[in-house]
């Protein structure tokens, strides 16, 4: 796959990106070599890879499921502009 000075420009567009016209050159060369690691990288065969959800099997550690700080929503509360029955007060953003 390639793409010209064309596809850039209107991938650039699409992407909200704006891009100099002495760097769509070079830009347009950079994505093309993406591309063609890319075609390479398709070509190896992998039908009988298993998928994985890590390339390494690491095992992540868990801290113990315990409360750690205090309820501190009182104060909270007091230092808020509104609050009625616990929950704060904001003021409507959608009509």
């Amino acid at each position: 796959m390639s793409i010209d000075p064309k596809g850039v420009e209107k991938l650039a567009y699409l992407a909200r990106l704006d891009i100099s016209e002495k760097d769509i050159a070079a830009t347009t060369r950079s994505i093309g070599e993406v591309l063609a690691l890319v075609d390479q990288l398709q070509q190896l065969p992998t039908g009988d890879i298993e998928p994985l959800s890590h390339p390494l099997d690491a095992k992540q550690r868990l801290r113990a499921d315990r409360v750690t700080e205090t309820d501190q929503r009182q104060l909270f509360q007091t230092l808020a502009p509104l609050c009625e029955d616990g929950l704060y007060l904001v003021p409507r953003v959608i009509e």
